[in-house]
């Protein structure tokens, strides 16, 4: 029974190891992944704005901010880990950084408005439009909420979205994924590296727990021995 409970510990402290290994190795490969994120958040060198007070700001004010929040809380439903907020380093590099400052370009896009100006009358659904300049509200629209065949609605949603602000969308997007996919697979290595420490811890004990069975029974032949007689 002993050699049994050995051999079993043998096993699992085997099996404890190669997890172990694996998420040492996963765990390595993240932090590659944390300096190329963090070598590619340099570059593109986007930084969030604080006041003295460490508050966000935008465009200068407390009020900005909270409103660009709302959007991304309770519009988008992005679930914020306020400790990515850090005023000490307003580099954008983790993924709550990513989808703030891409909830700012979307807050300012919806709530703008643009200047379209038509060159001559155009008629849309029975309706004339002058040739003359209009100031169009966006309103909240995004890309799809727009009649593109509207004379002057069609216009304001290509300048309203345009291409430059569907790339830092896309741009903005990739460093949202990939920070978050990096949080993710760091909690697995650390997964990993538990789950292979329970199995040595549990090899061990079945190791040792078989020896000492050894032991106490070979202390229990030798007590039950008997004397050899005239002794």
């Amino acid at each position: 029974m002993s050699k049994r409970l050995q051999i079993i510990g043998i096993v699992l402290a085997v099996i404890g190891l190669g997890f172990g290994l694996g998420g040492g190795y996963a765990f390595l490969q993240v932090q590659d992944g944390y300096e190329s994120l963090q070598a590619f958040s340099e570059a593109e060198n986007v930084t969030l704005s604080y006041n003295e007070d460490g508050q966000l700001i935008d465009r200068g004010t407390t009020e900005g901010a909270d409103a660009i929040m709302v959007l991304l809380v309770e519009d988008w439903a992005y679930p914020v880990i306020a400790g990515d907020l850090d005023p000490n380093d307003p580099l954008v590099n983790t993924a709550t950084e990513y989808m703030f400052m891409m909830a700012t370009i979307g807050y300012h896009v919806l709530h703008g408005t643009q200047t379209v100006v038509l060159t001559e009358d155009v008629e849309y659904e029975g309706t004339v439009y002058a040739a003359g300049v209009y100031e169009f509200d966006v309103d909240g629209r995004y890309w799809s909420d727009f009649d593109r065949q509207h004379p002057i609605e069609g216009v304001a949603r290509g300048q309203a979205w345009s291409g430059t602000a569907h790339a830092l969308f896309g741009t903005l997007g990739v460093g949202t994924v990939t920070a978050s996919t990096l949080q993710l697979a760091q909690a697995v290595s650390f997964l990993l590296i538990g789950l292979g420490l329970t199995f040595m811890a549990l090899g061990g004990g079945l190791i040792w727990s078989g020896r000492a069975k050894e032991e106490f029974d070979t202390v229990t032949i030798e007590d039950r021995t008997p004397e050899p007689a005239g002794v």
